[in-house]
């Protein structure tokens, strides 16, 4: 089975805010899709966490190394992208797109196999998995009404972020925990993000210090994004000094760049995003890497569904990836799936067992939503 064709189709009409200082609007493009179709009929779909003209020119480059490759070995072909790309910007657009192909032809493989991909990426540990609901911050009262919305619906986990957390005063800070911690009660997992990946992040090591220590008040299971990215000599020292555990990594893409500071012990969890670091052949090696160290992984994840069920499959492949990211309240993720996302009683998030990803795009969704409706229709 060969590649004969790619094609790309952007998403718009819905996009999600980001709790970007310039904000998304609904009809920005920041998640492209991509489909590699093959000489069988048979097509593998992927997601990128980017614009949909960045993947569209890193294809039209890559297209030459693509086609009428076997479309059968995910990992291989994935690598010779990245080599072959390298001296036009690894980490960056070509990075970003990669991802997506690599996520197609981890479907694909699966298809053909008649497995699911996370038997294929090395066997299956889990059958179900916690996502934890991923919301922006806003001011206590909304905050606590999506919470407790949350609750009702059976989410067991949260994730708050961004927004004004770390951008005003201690006082603000301390008052969005705890509104967020009184809303889903003290038995239940939250997390808190300060989005220190924002442009012109004003959060620096002695306020991550002093956020840290307030955390552990409120029984916050990590502290994610603390700090500026490039901050790795200060993750090192907060994760030290932190009484909470510290998570990052999310901006961060392949193994290369993560290699440091997995060596170096900045964090507690390591959060490599799929749709941008590389495909689950990359993730895959950082979950590995992370193991050695003694980390775990769990996936960034603002995302589409066909992001959603790539986590999935790894979250089964990785002994320590207990938990996903679940963008609440995304059309991207809610919609564009043919199967239905259902929480067990226990907030559990089922792991497809079917073969591919073990998803189907909603056609209608792709139409309402897509750039470039015709994108995965077979001819």
């Amino acid at each position: 089975m060969r590649i004969r064709d790619i094609r790309t189709t952007g998403l718009r009409g819905a996009t999600p805010k980001g709790g970007w200082s310039q904000e998304l609007q609904p009809d920005d493009v920041a998640h492209t899709l991509v489909a590699v179709h093959t000489d069988t009929g048979m097509v593998g779909i992927g997601s990128a966490f980017t614009s949909e003209n960045l993947v569209q020119s890193a294809i039209d480059v890559l297209r030459p190394l693509l086609m009428g490759e076997l479309a059968t070995e995910p990992e291989r072909v994935s690598e010779k992208l990245h080599q072959h790309s390298f001296w036009m910007g690894r980490g960056g657009t070509f990075t970003h797109a990669i991802s997506a192909i690599d996520i197609a032809l981890w479907d694909l493989f699966g298809q053909f196999t008649d497995q699911p991909v996370g038997r294929l990426l090395g066997g299956r540990y889990r059958e179900k998995v916690l996502p934890y609901a991923s919301l922006l911050i806003e001011a206590p009262g909304p905050l606590t009404d999506h919470l407790n919305e949350l609750v009702d619906y059976g989410f067991r986990a949260f994730k708050i972020g961004w927004g004004d957390f770390g951008r005003i005063d201690a006082r603000t800070d301390e008052t969005i925990v705890a509104a967020a911690r009184d809303a889903v009660g003290p038995d239940l997992f939250l997390a808190v993000d300060a989005g220190g990946s924002e442009a012109y992040f004003p959060g620096r090591f002695k306020w991550a210090l002093r956020t840290s220590q307030m955390l552990e008040g409120y029984g916050i299971g990590w502290f994610e994004e603390a700090l500026p990215p490039d901050a790795i000599e200060d993750f090192v020292a907060l994760r030290r000094l932190s009484p909470v555990p510290i998570a990052g990594g999310e901006v961060l893409t392949r193994r290369q760049s993560f290699k440091p500071y997995l060596d170096r012990g900045a964090f507690d969890i390591v959060q490599p995003d799929t749709t941008k670091g590389g495909g689950l052949s990359e993730s895959r090696r950082i979950g590995w890497m992370a193991s050695e160290c003694g980390l775990k992984l769990i996936p960034h994840g603002w995302n589409t569904a066909i992001g959603l069920a790539a986590d999935l499959q790894l979250a089964s492949a990785l002994v320590d990836t207990d938990m996903v990211e679940y963008k609440t309240g995304s059309a991207y993720v809610e919609e564009l799936s043919g199967r239905a996302w259902k929480l067990d009683e226990d907030g559990m998030l089922a792991i497809p067992d079917s073969p591919g990803l073990g998803i189907e795009l909603d056609r209608d969704a792709i139409h309402k939503y897509g750039t470039n409706p015709q994108f995965a229709e077979i001819s």
